[in-house]
């Protein structure tokens, strides 16, 4: 018992070091939602990557094209226009391959450009963040938006706001703007009180006979 008790002292004593540090959450994804210039960089990546898909489709349906064609005349070509328009098809194949790894696949167009574009604003962000943590003496800093085991954060420790003040952003911009943008596009009531949906009393009333008439 003697020995357990003293096992315990030192551990307990060995975590008091780690309890005394101060830690803060961050939310990336709120901070990075809120900088314009980050918005405006996902839309143009977007754009790159509609423009890809669209590149890849246009290319597949040239494929269907082609082994639709070949399903209906194969039988009337000979063997040498046979074996020639089956590589032609293998051919189309490899290229649309090549072109999804090329735009796609790790270290493709797509994180190149992602990187031209984004890493920039997330390098200054990331840096914002680590100012803040050694102006307060912070010894961690979580990500709530990228950490699946951070089940509770206190707001009192979240820096997210002043993260975004140092980069010169308003907190809370981003959510305003967005509130506004759907309040804007929901449908307006009509203003007239008498247009009524069908069914309603008002028309229910117009195609009822005369009252002397239903006491027939």
């Amino acid at each position: 018992m003697r020995k357990t008790a003293l096992i315990l002292t030192t551990l307990l004593l060995l975590a008091l070091p780690v309890a005394a540090q101060k830690y803060a959450c961050v939310n990336t994804d709120y901070v990075l939602r809120s900088i314009p210039d980050y918005t405006s960089a996902q839309k143009r990546l977007d754009r790159y990557v509609a423009d890809w898909q669209k590149e890849i489709s246009d290319k597949m349906a040239e494929l269907d094209g082609m082994r639709a064609d070949y399903d209906q005349e194969n039988y009337l070509l000979p063997e040498n226009l046979k074996k020639r328009r089956q590589e032609e098809i293998k051919a189309k194949e490899q290229e649309i391959r090549t072109l999804q790894q090329q735009r796609f696949a790790s270290g493709g167009d797509l994180d190149k450009k992602r990187a031209e574009l984004m890493k920039p604003i997330q390098d200054r962000v990331y840096n914002t963040i680590e100012r803040v943590a050694q102006e307060k003496n912070y010894a961690f800093v979580f990500d709530k938006a990228a950490s699946a085991t951070l089940l509770f954060a206190n707001k009192k420790y979240d820096i997210s706001d002043e993260v975004l003040e140092l980069l010169g952003y308003k907190p809370g911009a981003a959510e305003q703007q967005s509130k506004d943008d759907k309040t804007q596009d929901k449908p307006k009531k009509p203003s007239n009180p008498e247009m009524r949906k069908p069914g309603s009393d008002r028309n229910n009333r117009d195609i009822l006979p005369p009252m002397g008439a239903m006491k027939k």
